[in-house]
């Protein structure tokens, strides 16, 4: 199973950098302007404090990484929170809902049930699935949200090197956006998926989530 630990050396070019400086440069890069902190910035640093037994969720985001806990449960549905205020939902193992980063994901919806919820139903076979996303920014400045952005996608599971994992691969397409290519690794023995990285808005890179993390 891949971990976020293999993201850890892309991190290292940064660490030279004032917390100050950097999120002043991602948020010019971002174009979020003096007015909206860095979020994800804040939450690597004070990523580490977390209560010794509780349960979190370890993400990262092109150079950023940071600890999220649990603070919702409600069936496969959970939220977790990170420092900053980044927030992510999570339905099973896909990102349903975020907040505090640079585009959020106000909501999503399916037209019938997610094929992830069935890993190894995926195996040698392609589904297709459609969902549609309401995305904004974290002003929530009315001009810049989208409501009901449809996605047609597919999904098709595999074995991998490791004869206890799936690779689940789910390609999407929405009009107006660059195709989407989002993966979940799953083991086979529980049908659960422990690692995904995935689309969670126009113009960032995919979201890593570690379900497991050491």
């Amino acid at each position: 199973m891949r971990r976020l630990a293999c993201l850890v050396p892309l991190l290292l070019a940064g660490c030279g950098t004032t917390l100050d400086g950097t999120a002043r440069a991602v948020r010019n890069g971002l174009g979020l302007g003096d007015g909206e902190p860095d979020r994800l910035a804040i939450a690597q640093a004070e990523s580490g404090d977390e209560d010794e037994g509780s349960t979190t969720l370890r993400l990262a985001l092109g150079r950023r990484q940071a600890t999220a806990t649990l603070i919702q449960q409600l069936g496969e549905r959970r939220m977790w929170r990170a420092p900053g205020g980044v927030v992510v939902q999570t339905d099973g193992a896909r990102v349903v809902a975020t907040a505090g980063l640079p585009q959020t994901v106000m909501a999503t919806r399916f037209d019938g049930p997610d094929p992830l919820e069935d890993p190894r139903a995926l195996l040698g076979r392609s589904v297709e699935a459609r969902r549609l996303v309401d995305l904004g920014t974290p002003g929530r400045d009315p001009a810049t949200m989208r409501f009901g952005v449809a996605f047609d996608c597919r999904l098709r599971g595999f074995r991998t090197e490791d004869e206890r994992g799936i690779l689940v691969e789910e390609t999407c397409r929405a009009t107006g956006m660059r195709r989407a290519t989002n993966q979940f690794w799953a083991d086979a023995r529980t049908n659960r998926v422990g690692f995904a990285e995935q689309w969670v808005g126009p113009g960032l890179a995919p979201l890593a989530l570690d379900f497991e993390p050491e």
